[in-house]
């Protein structure tokens, strides 16, 4: 079978990386790829949100399965093009992909259909956002309605804070169209879960769960990033808590999206809090998450292509979705500066890091000279598995060490948390 993967980065590396355990796949063609997935698959230099050209690439090269990872592609609409042309796929279509594109479609979503979630104000005016903020609450979140690359969100603990996430957004234009109607919402307490789940739009099959690393600095300051390293599973998410979670937000959420018209097909990303009446949503992703894949992927048993296609086929409630035991950690390696403006082309010496773990390339490029450069703020996730956490923590940064660029930063309590709830502390 030859394969399409639309997208470049480490998600789309790990999601390469198990799809070639599948003896049917022939070939795997990334859409554009980067210079680490060059080694996994044929890099096309097509960008992800270049939905006609995707297309055009297609007609020409025929394929049997695409899988479109990124949330930008999916909200544009390219299953939808894909699926005109026949090719099955794996991933959400264009009004589904509105449960992450819309932080307002999914608030009112929950709202409707009793989906617990923080209570909420939605602002297109920002003289009336500000006035808002200037009284409500505090700590306050302050949400960009679109997709701003997981950087859209802000935790204010201050009135200033607010006031200034506010004129970010919706004055500055921070995040872009994005931030032109924002969420004003209340701040949950307690720990932050990550879940992934495979669904066909009938049935939910969870993945292991995952605790991500959003802020940039040790001890978790320091602004939000794309994610700066994570681990699975995560202690929080108790039996009791998932049990929970499968009857009043996963079944509940999918049968809503049925409701309005626009069933979800794909990975559905569930990003919940754990509050003291309950675990409740912080936010929906339409795709696999970014660096979670990088620990929930290398723990899966099953086949990922079968499950793919059983998503697409509807037949998902006829298909195993099995993970080993144990315990999986990624550090990313950042780029200096990041999530602000960081340096391109530096190059990386990797040492021993590739036969000591799995090195997933989120921005990394080639120079005039073929070294392997780095090319965004994330630039490389180092994921390892074992059979308990400590262990696991300790091999992703043994690896991590390996690992040489000028400038190159990271954070070196990944993990820490967890094993402290694990330890009783």
């Amino acid at each position: 079978m030859k394969i399409l993967v639309v997208g470049g980065g480490g998600r789309e590396h790990a999601i390469i990386r198990k799809l070639r355990e599948n003896p049917e796949v022939t070939a795997i063609f990334a859409l554009p790829g980067n210079a680490g997935i060059a080694a996994d698959a044929t890099c096309v230099p097509i960008r992800a949100t270049d939905i006609d050209g995707i297309v055009d690439y297609v007609r020409e090269n025929p394929v049997d399965f695409a899988v479109v990872a990124p949330d930008d592609p999916l909200a544009l609409g390219c299953v939808d093009r894909l699926h005109a042309l026949g090719v099955p796929c794996f991933g959400p279509n264009a009004a589904a992909a509105r449960i992450e594109a819309s932080k307002v479609f999914a608030k009112d979503l929950m709202k409707k259909y009793n989906i617990p979630t923080a209570a909420y104000e939605v602002f297109e005016d920002a003289g009336k956002a500000l006035e808002y903020v200037k009284s409500c609450p505090l700590p306050v979140v302050v949400k960009a309605d679109g997709l701003a690359l997981g950087k859209g969100v802000t935790i204010c603990a201050t009135r200033d804070e607010a006031v200034n996430a506010v004129k970010a957004a919706m004055i500055d234009g921070a995040f872009g169209a994005s931030g032109s109607r924002i969420v004003v919402e209340e701040f949950l307490e307690g720990p932050e879960v990550s879940v992934l789940a495979f669904t066909d739009g009938h049935v939910v099959k969870p993945m292991v769960s995952s605790m991500d690393h959003k802020r940039v600095g040790d001890g978790d300051v320091g602004p939000n990033t794309g994610g700066m390293g994570t681990i699975a599973p995560n202690p929080c998410y108790t039996p009791a808590v998932a049990e929970r979670c499968m009857k009043e937000i996963f079944l509940p959420t999918i049968a809503a999206m049925n409701a309005e018209g626009c069933p979800f097909k794909g990975c559905l990303y569930f990003g919940l809090m754990v509050t003291a009446s309950g675990p409740k949503v912080i936010e929906y992703n339409c795709r696999f998450g970014d660096p979670e894949t990088q620990v929930v992927l290398p723990l899966l048993k099953s086949d990922l292509l079968t499950i793919m296609r059983a998503v697409e086929s509807e037949t998902l409630a006829d298909t195993p979705v099995e993970f080993m035991d144990g315990a999986a950690c990624c550090v990313m390696l950042a780029s200096g500066g990041y999530p602000g403006g960081y340096a391109k082309g530096k190059v990386i010496d990797l040492g021993a890091a590739a036969d000591m773990a799995q090195v997933f390339h989120s921005g990394t490029g080639r120079d005039a000279d073929d070294n392997l450069v780095t090319a965004g703020g994330r630039v490389l996730g180092i994921a390892c598995t074992a059979d308990d956490l400590e262990t696991a923590i300790k091999r992703a940064y043994a690896a991590a060490g390996q690992v040489e660029w000028e400038g190159m930063i990271y954070r070196k309590d990944i993990g820490q948390r967890a094993l402290r709830i694990l330890k009783g502390e």
